[in-house]
């Protein structure tokens, strides 16, 4: 007979041991020097002559790092329930994605990744953002140097929801409140992140905020801010929006279902078989 143990109030999919934490902190650097080269990189680099070749490069490098850091997180303890929830949610997420598609940043995916990464914890939200991001770009067709980037930055958005503090003890109306202000931050933070991406290889014709190679980083700060300014804040505004509407109206739901669903699927719980009863 199959017994097993009582799960704790919150069973977390994933546990980051020291060989995950190791492959998520190398893919995370290298996700930095990816996205900030133009603010590491002195002034007058020939790395800026490379730039047409820059996005290739980190594109094939991340791939290949990210899927280190989702085999390293399997191996710690992503067995075949979690695997199946990690399916669904991000199905559900990649189907969420496209619904407001070019509609003033009204992408309600954002809310999903907040919720699923506070209740299955950051090792678990990163990869859900990784893949759920990647099976959104396979649904729309947004396959393209790009998607490394924006499949690194969802998992930091998931894996930050997983980080924020009183996951066993906070609930109700100050844990809501916590992950729509955490929501409303990192909708800002995702789109800062993800036009770093893009900015440094912007056509000449838009000297006044383009990146240039020869400039201070002071000055290639002040670019960038008015590049995010004038192209995409009005974007993250509405994502950040939509994020905490979302949450505040279906949080409640949407954990208390994640929750149950953790619980019941026991993905820590280890089955033992003892022998019949005399």
């Amino acid at each position: 007979m199959a017994t097993s143990t009582t799960v704790g109030r919150q069973a977390r999919a994933v546990r980051l041991g020291p060989r995950s934490l190791t492959a998520l902190a190398l893919v995370s650097a290298v996700g930095v020097a990816g996205f900030g080269w133009p603010f590491l990189a002195p002034p007058g680099s020939q790395i800026g002559a490379h730039a047409q070749d820059a996005p290739w490069l980190f594109a094939g490098l991340l791939v290949l790092l990210v899927a280190v850091v989702a085999a390293a997180i399997s191996e710690s303890g992503l067995g075949p329930k979690a695997v199946a929830m990690l399916g669904v949610l991000a199905a559900t997420g990649a189907a969420l994605r496209p619904i407001g598609a070019g509609t003033a940043g009204i992408e309600p995916m954002f809310f999903l990744m907040v919720l699923s990464g506070r209740v299955l914890g950051p090792g678990f939200g990163f990869v859900l953002g990784s893949v759920t991001m990647f099976a959104s770009a396979l649904l729309t067709g947004g396959v393209g140097p790009w998607l490394p980037f924006q499949m690194l930055a969802m998992g930091w958005f998931a894996m930050g929801a997983g980080l924020l503090p009183g996951p066993d003890r906070l609930r109700g109306r100050a844990e809501l409140a916590m992950l729509a202000g955490y929501g409303f931050l990192a909708a800002f933070a995702y789109g800062t992140v993800m036009n770093m991406a893009g900015w440094p290889f912007m056509s000449a014709l838009a000297s006044n905020v383009a990146f240039d190679p020869h400039a201070p980083v002071a000055a290639n700060l002040a670019r960038f801010v008015a590049y995010c300014v004038a192209t995409s804040l009005g974007w993250d505004l509405g994502r950040a929006v939509v994020t905490v509407v979302l949450t505040l109206a279906l949080g409640p739901a949407v954990l208390r279902a994640l929750r149950r669903a953790t619980r019941r699927a026991a993905f820590e719980t280890p089955v033992t078989f003892e022998g019949p009863r005399p």
